[in-house]
């Protein structure tokens, strides 16, 4: 995908590798939004029609910080932990995993 980025994408998207570098597990923010599942930060204009497909993203940043980062640039040993500690929050369907039916709002 970056191989047709312009400098000036490729420098945002190298911000945000480098971010994700220092992503603590433990006191990290934590969300999801549907987005292109090949293109999760919505930069690359040129995506071919054919490569679009809308799935859920998830996404990381220290605290204080501005910059959020795809689980997909922060390493695998950091989403695990990310998962493991905010898995009620991200897993689908969201706010329902680990509950039992007296934490229900409707019951």
């Amino acid at each position: 995908m970056e191989d047709h980025l312009t400098p000036e994408q490729k420098q945002w998207l190298a911000i945000r590798k480098e971010a994700g570098l220092h992503i603590d597990p433990n006191t990290a923010e934590v969300m999801w939004v549907y987005a292109q599942t090949l293109d999760p930060y919505g930069i690359d204009p040129d995506l071919p029609e054919e490569l679009k497909q809308i799935g859920r993203e998830y996404f990381a940043r220290s605290p204080g910080s501005d910059v959020w980062v795809s689980f997909d640039d922060i390493p695998d040993a950091i989403t695990d932990a990310l998962w493991e500690k905010h898995k009620h929050h991200l897993a689908f369907p969201a706010g329902l995993l680990g509950t039992d039916d007296a934490d229900l709002p409707w019951e």
